[in-house]
């Protein structure tokens, strides 16, 4: 199953990441298979992640690779803002396009998590 990770966490948590699977390498192991995004918190992540563009991967992964024209069609919008939309997501791995130039959502699953700030002690 191909999954990608979105997550909103802080940049020292996505910095230990990388250096676990660094450290990893450097022992000679093979870091676990990992395809993520991160953002440092939600004002950032709703930027990218509008409700219009969860609306698109939906109807992208229920329908299977289109052009943009007609998943423009298909969703009742203006081309013009379709195509920002999937350049957006594109630019944020969430979207590819195929040989023939169609767009797809490459994933079997997107899982977004949050991490919670800690309460004081």
């Amino acid at each position: 199953m191909k999954k990608l990770h979105i997550e909103v966490q802080s940049a020292e948590a996505a910095l230990a990441r990388f250096g676990d699977a660094l450290q990893s390498v450097m022992d000679g192991r093979t870091p676990r298979a990992y395809a993520g995004v991160g953002f440092e918190n939600m004002a950032q992540f709703g930027e990218v992640f509008s409700p219009k563009r969860w609306e698109l991967v939906e109807a992208l992964k229920s329908t299977g690779p289109l052009t943009i024209y007609a998943l423009a069609k298909r969703l009742n919008r203006h081309y013009r803002n379709v195509h920002k939309d999937v350049s957006i997501l594109s630019d944020w791995l969430v979207i590819s396009k195929d040989e023939s130039g169609k767009v797809f959502v490459p994933w079997d699953e997107i899982d977004v998590r949050m991490a919670l700030a800690k309460q004081a002690a």
